[in-house]
């Protein structure tokens, strides 16, 4: 579950705003469940989870089996300490089942969600790769021969959930927990138990029945006597949405984005402040929150680009079930309030589900008077998928523009997406467990070695893996790969080859991928997840080999060259069919070594936005270390602010790059399951596409945030002069705000278009950090913004941007606002300039901000027109990525004593 800002203590105004005005709007659901359970299995006493919901401990509980030899309560091992679990409950406790055992409640008859919750771990000092085991529930199998450690394995994520819907009949409910007579020493194991009521989501009233794919009009009706299981639930186009907030039934809602195929992730956006969600009767308010019909999903403006692909999410399914798919749709745009505007196919499985979808005609068949925009409505399709060999396959689900009807807009809308799998004719839910990716191959023998734990990575549903390695298989390896590039260098051979392999950092043990810790914070969480090569998945991470990396620089053509990091060179490629690259090679004698390397796959091959810049592979053979990237056709912000002769950009776009990057920060901040602090903001690391579409970049110093019972990350400081957190700096704690201060020096670079340090200039002047909030406080700032932006800015517009920045770069990290607040504020302050605009070219006396304020003409030049597209510029124009100054260690902070001793390291900077 999505942990909340660490920052409790201070919340901004416009934070309260939002909080108040939410608390008035949520409406009161109409379903209040009769049976409402939350078990904490193997604890001693009642705990709240993250989202303060209360558990019951089932020590004593009338539900619980007795404690015997055959059930015992164990506690897990590191669950206080693990940052990847969202609380100690109910992850931290555990009930252990040696045979048969079965919970029994007592409950109000019909639907029920029942979900189980897992988290692998040692508990009364059992192996927890012997934790194999069925659960049952009257006729109906739920889980088979089920491995919670496999599963994390493969999934590499902390913590399971596993959620079914089942009928009960008879007041009663049992589950039954069978540890697998194929495993030698098997147990099974569970963590909480959450059972709540729920209306009848899918009843034989054929107006619930869902259409079968591939039949023509032949539907599909659920029946009572069914069991389903979750396999997703979706909020398109926003952010995680926790129990608490959903409508009354505690589903977790996930954000789409790690579903959506390539990189076609469309557009998405909020619902227009005149715009109101209003269930109709035919959809109660208890199908899905507000929140979910308050976001979503479209393929964006640009009709030719809209034309060409699917926007498609890809969701893994188990072969030879019958699987429910629930749509969820909601106009939530004010322009669009007629039938015929947005027309779009809906496709599963490249077979056509529904031709000519359109909301406004469907919700308008809902409502007796109104508007239909914002009047939310959803639609079922059933599909079932043949046996195969009993394994997995993909589930597609693709939306594209209809135009046989000549719509409006050439676009399609999604706003939530439900899957569900439907018991076979056995009343069998299980499927098998995933299959691991082959181990590398194994290392010499090293005796014993220790063991590293392993934090496993974000994600909505499992749990830890385990491994380690001794320093002396790291040191041998090392001692090889030197002696190698030696011969290397004899032999007349250039080359990085002073790394290890990641393959030498993940050996195996027992068949097993391990970890090795790479680096030491005084936090205590150092290892990190080895053997990319095999336990990355391939559609979001590709492998390249050297060959292919040569092939495609032709063997570092340096007049390929883009530029020169503190990670390495960088380079454009060209890896087939016309895609074009950007491939950063690791140099040997960089301070940034396998742990940046480690960190930068990570992160981003399961983080996908479109703010932030994609990784497309890496390459890891004959010791290099090569990440290889989409090309940023317009390279970093910062080759266009100054030092430049390329064409200024106008301050349209600095805004709308500004809201770009702030918006991939929000994401990382609040958007993703888990906070990421990117830790090194700055204007190399913010790149821009063809489109002139801001993506941040670089996330080999970025770190997960702190867990839910703490405000702040006790680590190292690293980060860049100029943008580092002063706060950090002092105190070695990194929290979100570290990377707000960052991103307020950017603002203010933005606006005066000039480096965050300049050593050239007076003493006072020199950092901009201080100067720009110095210049704001005593209200000259308009005499050091950019001479390029002079008459171009609306006064309103540059006092709220301002203010922003200003704010941004508080001294105290609990004085700065969240990058929501951020980015809200910089899309205020675009409206203020497009108001001020519109105004101007009505003829008003409109001033905007420039010498003596005397009013001047706004620029004539180039701007972002409605596609994204910048108007004007020919590619001999473009240029790809160029990395900027010096990213630096607490250790590099402590030497550099002096001013003069910082300003050496700036007059030759290495940049990232």
């Amino acid at each position: 579950m999505q942990r909340p800002s660490s920052s409790w203590g201070v919340i901004s105004v416009a934070t309260l705003c939002l909080l108040l005005f939410s608390f008035l709007t949520h409406p009161a659901y109409s379903f209040v469940p009769t049976d409402n359970i939350l078990l904490d299995c193997g604890a001693t006493s009642d705990g709240s989870d993250a989202d303060k919901r209360t558990w019951t401990k089932d020590s004593g509980s009338p539900y619980a089996p007795p404690i015997s030899d055959s059930s015992s309560l164990g506690q897990a091992a590191g669950a206080n300490s693990d940052p990847n679990l969202p609380s100690k409950v109910p992850y931290g406790s555990a009930r252990v089942m040696t045979s048969s055992a079965s919970y029994k409640f007592n409950l109000s008859n019909g639907r029920h969600f029942v979900r189980l919750y897992f988290y692998p771990s040692s508990y009364i000092n059992m192996d927890s790769n012997s934790a194999v085991f069925s659960v049952t529930s009257g006729p109906y199998t739920l889980l088979s021969n089920f491995s919670p450690s496999i599963n994390a394995l493969a999934l590499s994520q902390a913590y399971i959930i596993r959620e079914f819907f089942i009928t009960v009949s008879g007041g009663s409910l049992q589950l039954t927990f069978t540890p697998s007579s194929n495993t030698t020493n098997s147990y099974a194991f569970i963590n909480g138990i959450e059972i709540i009521s729920s209306p009848e989501f899918f009843g034989s009233d054929p107006s619930n029945s869902s259409l079968l794919v591939g039949s023509g009009s032949t539907q599909y009706p659920v029946a009572a006597s069914f069991a389903l299981q979750t396999i997703a639930r979706l909020n398109v186009g926003g952010n995680y949405i926790s129990p608490v907030l959903d409508s009354n039934l505690s589903r977790i809602w996930y954000e789409d984005l790690p579903y959506i195929y390539g990189a076609g992730f469309g557009v998405s956006y909020s619902k227009d402040d005149n715009v109101t969600i209003r269930y109709p009767p035919a959809v109660p308010d208890y199908i899905a929150p507000v929140g979910v019909y308050s976001t979503a999903r479209s393929m964006g403006p640009n009709v030719s680009v809209n034309l060409a692909y699917n926007l498609t999410w890809l969701i893994t399914v188990d072969n030879g079930f019958t699987y429910l798919l629930r749509l969820h749709f909601c106009e939530i745009q004010s322009e669009i309030s007629k039938q015929n505007q947005r027309v779009f196919t809906v496709s599963v499985n490249n077979q056509t589900a529904q031709s000519q979808v359109d909301v406004i005609s469907y919700a308008s068949q809902e409502i007796t008077s109104g508007s239909p925009t914002g009047v939310p409505v959803y639609r079922d399709y059933a599909i079932t998928l043949p046996p195969g060999n009993g394994g997995r396959s993909v589930l597609w689900i693709a939306l594209y523009p209809n135009m046989e009807l000549k719509p409006q807009y050439a676009d399609a809308i999604l706003n939530g997406l439900e899957v569900f799998k439907v018991n076979d004719s056995s009343g069998n839910l299980a499927g098998p467990n995933p299959t691991l990716p082959p181990p590398p191959p194994p290392s010499p023998p090293i005796g014993n070695s220790p063991k590293a734990k392993s934090a496993g990575a974000r994600g909505p549903v499992i749990g830890g893996v385990v491994g380690g390695v001794a320093v002396v298989l790291a040191g041998l390896g090392i001692c090889l790969c030197l002696c190698r590039r030696g011969r290397k260098d004899e032999a007349g051979h250039g080359g990085a080859a002073g790394w290890l392999p990641l393959s030498l950092y993940s050996p195996t043990e027992n068949g097993k991928s391990t970890t090795i810790t790479t680096s030491s914070t005084s936090s205590g969480k150092t290892g990190t997840t080895g053997s990319y090569a095999s336990s990355l998945p391939s559609n979001l991470c590709r492998h390249f080999t050297i060959s292919e990396i040569k092939a495609a620089t032709n063997d570092f053509d340096e007049s390929l060259l883009l530029g020169v990091g503190g990670f390495g060179k960088v380079y454009k490629g060209d890896i087939g069919n016309g895609t074009k690259v950007a491939i950063k090679r690791g140099n040997p004698l960089s301070e940034q070594g396998v742990h940046e390397f480690q960190n930068e796959i990570e992160m981003l091959s399961k983080l996908r936005h479109r703010h932030l810049v994609s990784l497309i592979g890496y390459c890891e053979d004959n010791c290099e270390m090569i990440l290889v990237y989409d090309y940023m056709a317009n390279g970093t912000l910062r080759e266009h602010l100054y030092k430049t002769k390329k064409p200024p950009l106008s301050w349209r776009q600095r805004l709308e790059i500004c809201i770009g990057a702030a918006r991939g920060l929000h994401y990382l901040h609040t958007g993703a399951k888990y906070t990421i602090i990117h830790r090194d903001v700055k204007t190399t690391n913010i790149l821009l596409d063809e489109k002139w579409v801001a993506k941040v970049s670089d996330f080999g110093l970025s770190k997960t945030g702190p867990a839910m019972d703490h405000t702040h990350v006790s680590t190292v400081v690293k980060g860049s002069f100029g943008y580092l957190d002063p706060e950090y700096y002092r105190r070695q704690q990194l929290t979100d705000k570290s990377d707000v201060y960052s991103f307020g020096v950017v603002l203010f670079e933005v606006l005066c278009g000039r480096p965050a340090l300049n050593p050239s200039l007076p003493k006072e002047q020199v950092t901009l950090a201080e100067w720009a909030v110095e210049c704001q406080r005593k209200g000259i700032l308009e005499q050091i913004i950019d001479p390029l932006l002079r008459g171009k800015i609306s006064p309103n517009c540059f006092r709220k941007f301002a203010e922003t920045a200003e704010k941004c770069l508080a001294d105290s990290g609990t004085d700065r606002p969240a990058m929501g607040d951020v980015l809200w504020n910089l899309e205020f302050a675009l409206r203020l300039q497009d108001a001020a605009e519109e105004a101007n070219e009505k003829g008003a006396d409109s001033v905007f901000i420039g010498e003596g304020n005397e009013e001047m003409p706004l620029a004539a030049g180039k701007y972002v027109d409605s596609t994204g597209g910048f108007d004007g510029l020919t590619d001999t124009q473009t240029t790809g990525i160029s990395l900027g100054d010096s990213s630096v260690a607490s250790g590099d902070l402590e030497r550099m004593t002096t001013p003069s001793a910082v300003f050496s390291q700036l007059v030759n900077p290495k940049g990232r």
